[in-house]
């Protein structure tokens, strides 16, 4: 059976986009939690590559770096986990709105795990992109259309994204090791 962590689950353990034995990380003990822990101390208490999926909605942004939980990710993921994250995109609303949101994520922020990126050695952690998709606000989900091609979505974060401004990001990664 797949081994899935969904990361700052809260209340929610069971909603994630993957079938398996779902394991349920959080600072909290709340229901459905398995593992309590600060996901701002490292290492977490979790075994090196055991995990086939990785689930994060809505947490990074709350973490105090974004390398070190990224490295974190990718050293209990399997080879070719599937990562799925989703975070608030900058410049929209929805990025500082919470007063506990202390990371700004933009389109190519999770670039800086790829194999390609020229900063990538400060990081050891490697990570595919396999699809990104930008939410919106529901008054402008019409804008939702970029979402068929990459130029699309880059031409839109670029020249548009100050004018109608997104919501979320979710992106989909896979673990390269």
């Amino acid at each position: 059976m797949k081994q899935i962590l969904n990361i700052g689950c809260g209340n929610n353990k069971e909603d994630v986009p993957f079938r398996g034995k779902i394991i349920g990380i959080d600072r909290t003990k709340l229901r459905g939690v398995d593992i309590v822990h600060d996901l701002n101390s490292f290492p977490w208490p979790i075994k090196n590559n055991q995990f086939d999926y990785v689930y994060a909605s809505h947490v990074l942004e709350h973490l105090e770096d974004i390398v070190k939980p990224l490295e974190e990710i990718y050293r209990i993921s399997k080879p070719s986990a599937i990562v799925k994250i989703i975070v608030p995109l900058f410049p929209g609303v929805w990025t500082f709105a919470d007063p506990t949101h202390k990371q700004a994520f933009t389109y190519m922020s999770f670039n800086y795990f790829e194999k390609s990126h020229g900063l990538n050695y400060y990081s050891h952690a490697r990570f595919k992109i396999l699809k990104r998709k930008i939410l919106f606000h529901k008054l402008y989900r019409f804008m939702e259309f970029i979402n068929i091609s990459e130029f699309l979505r880059k031409g839109y974060y670029v020249f548009f994204s100050q004018i109608i401004p997104p919501k979320v990001l979710e992106i989909t990664l896979r673990v390269e090791k």
